[in-house]
Formats: C-alpha cells, sequence, structure tokens
C-alpha cells in the first residue's frame, strides 16, 4: 500500500531519523534530556546534522536551555528558517532549533490555545520550516499524552518507518507510574522505543562525591526490564548541567553530565540504525 505525499512528508523527506522524547508527567527533565540529547548527538561527528523541535507549546524551555533565547524566526520564499544554535562558526551550522519560544512578543506571554491551533501550529513547524537534511529531529513535547502527542503522529504517520521514542522518568513510584502510561500509548500507536532513561537518579555532592538518592534509584531500570525495553542509563542530579542549561548550554561538553550522557546517545544511534 502506498502511503500518500503530504507537505509534512515531502518537507521531512531528508531527515533520516525522528526521536520523540516523551515522559508520563512534568518535572522529570524531559526538556533537558531533549537538549542534551540534541548536543551530545551534534558533537558525535563533526558531520551530523541536527534538528531540535519543541512542541511543548504552552511550556516552551528549549530556546533558554539551547542559548538562543531572544531569537526570532525568519520567513523565507521556502517557508520559515530554523534559528541555528551553533550559528557564527567557521563551519556550516549543523544545529537546527524551532520553538513557538521564538514566535513569541515576550518570552513571558502564555499560549492559551485549544486542540485545534495546537495542531496547526505543530503541522506548520513540521511542514513549513526549512529543516533540510538532518541525520536526527529530535522532538521535545510536553507531558502526558495528549493533543501534541496525536497531532505528532497524525502529521507523521507518511514518515512512521523513521519514528521512535525516548521515554524519561524519575526513579520514584508516582512518576514510573506515569512512565507506564506514556510507554502504553507508545504500544497503542505502534511507535517504537529506543529506550528509557532513568533522570535525577541520586545527587552526587560536588564537594565530597557522596550520592544522596533524594528520589530514590534503580526504580527506572527495574521497570524497563520488567517491561522489555532497553535501559538507555540513569543520569545523576548535576548542580552543573542546571547552571549551564540555565545560561544557554554553550559550556555543556564541559559537565559531568556530557560524559555520562553520551553512553545514552550512542545507546540511541544504534537503536536508529536497527
Amino acid at each position: 500500500m502506498t502511503v500518500q505525499e503530504t507537505p509534512v512528508s515531502r518537507r521531512l523527506k531528508s531527515v533520516k531519523h525522528i526521536i520523540i522524547v516523551c515522559s508520563g508527567k512534568g518535572g522529570v527533565g524531559k526538556s533537558s534530556v531533549s537538549t542534551q540529547l540534541a548536543l551530545s548527538l551534534h558533537a558525535s561527528s563533526p558531520n551530523t546534522r541536527v534538528g531540535l523541535l519543541d512542541v511543548d507549546l504552552t511550556g516552551p524551555s528549549l530556546p533558554r536551555m539551547i542559548g538562543l533565547d531572544g531569537h526570532g524566526v525568519h520567513q523565507s520564499s521556502d517557508g520559515w528558517v530554523p534559528v541555528y544554535a551553533d550559528a557564527g562558526r567557521e563551519e556550516e551550522p549543523r544545529l537546527a532549533c524551532m520553538s513557538i519560544g521564538f514566535l513569541l512578543k515576550n518570552k513571558g506571554d502564555s499560549v492559551v490555545w485549544r486542540g485545534p491551533k495546537k495542531n496547526a501550529m505543530i503541522r506548520q513547524f513540521l511542514g513549513d520550516v526549512r529543516w533540510g537534511d538532518l541525520d536526527y529531529l529530535v522532538i521535545d513535547t510536553p507531558p502526558g499524552t495528549s493533543d501534541e502527542h496525536i497531532s505528532l503522529l497524525e502529521h507523521l504517520a507518511p514518515v512512521h518507518s523513521r519514528l521512535s521514542a525516548v521515554i524519561v522518568t524519575t526513579p520514584q513510584a508516582v512518576a514510573l507510574l506515569d512512565a507506564m502510561k506514556c510507554l502504553s500509548f507508545t504500544r497503542a500507536v505502534n511507535l517504537p522505543v529506543l529506550g528509557l532513561v532513568e533522570n535525577m537518579s541520586g545527587y552526587v555532592c560536588p564537594c565530597c562525591g557522596e550520592v544522596s538518592n533524594v528520589f530514590s534509584t534503580g526504580g527506572g531500570e527495574e521497570m524497563a526490564k520488567r517491561e522489555g525495553v532497553p535501559f538507555l542509563g540513569r543520569m545523576p542530579i548535576d548542580p552543573e548541567l542546571v547552571t549551564v542549561l540555565d545560561g544557554g548550554g554553550g559550556e555543556y561538553h564541559k559537565t559531568p553530565s556530557a560524559t555520562l550522557f553520551s553512553a545514552i546517545t550512542t545507546q540511541v544511534m544504534a537503536g536508529c540504525v536497527m
């Protein structure tokens, strides 16, 4: 059966892999994981081209984390031009970003939209942005399984073979219960899961190195084993990462998290190849 081509499928025809980052509940660090994944993929090779799309329409945080707060989007004859996080360097930019945060007159403005308007915005992000050739398009979604997720998968249906998901949770029981709902959603829509990240798994004291399990630890790994989902790894609370992402991500490669996350990225890339 031939899948009918759409404006979205035409725009994304040169995107090799689309990774949807999701979580069952808010506050588990999904946007920071999305940002780290994009930065880590970008650093994996001098030729890797990455896109980072923020469809958390009511809480866009990626512009701040990626160091693009205050930037605007330009219109060209071929659609919206994404904002490049690595623009201005000698080599050709390879990290393209798009967020509703770039479209707001004031970054403190709220986005009070019903489902149809959210759907239209997501369609524009996918079909009207000049993404070009990308090895990976990382999509940060809002928590839960709501209008944005349904719209996203409907518009991406013609390129379903290139879709996969990464689920983010924290180790405590409440978060794991919601992560199970997220996993159930991926199974209901036949969305392949590359694996699960257990975020905020312990806090390493920067002075003495002692690990305190603020939110417990190991729950995400246990869930992954029980459900037959690859476990990508656990990320501790890293004060340096918080400072860097609040400041725009410019020194991310120097944080302890960058070294730890590179192992997660390697597994994600291997899963995309399969």
